[in-house]
């Protein structure tokens, strides 16, 4: 397993459109990839599921992968939401 933290910093946060972004990149690995916000976990590979975290601009989410390519895949994704999403 292997972690990171990072605060949304886009201005929507993780709307549809980010979401699909962030699923698509996570689906691109083989690990599981994890959301958590404050005490609720949702699976990253979901829109389902990352859409119904409600998460919005300056809110700290953990990205954890667990799996073959764990870290790979937690560095994108932190690297991924960093950067805006592409919307800066």
């Amino acid at each position: 397993m292997y972690e990171e933290k990072v605060v949304l910093e886009n201005e929507a946060g993780l709307h549809a459109r980010p979401a699909s972004l962030f699923i698509q990149r996570a689906s691109e690995y083989k690990s599981n990839i994890n959301i958590i916000k404050d005490s609720t976990r949702c699976n990253g590979k979901s829109i389902i599921s990352v859409l119904s975290l409600g998460a919005k601009k300056g809110v700290e989410i953990t990205i954890r992968g667990d799996g073959v390519d764990e870290k790979e895949a937690v560095i994108s994704l932190v690297k991924l939401v960093k950067t805006g999403f592409g919307e800066k």
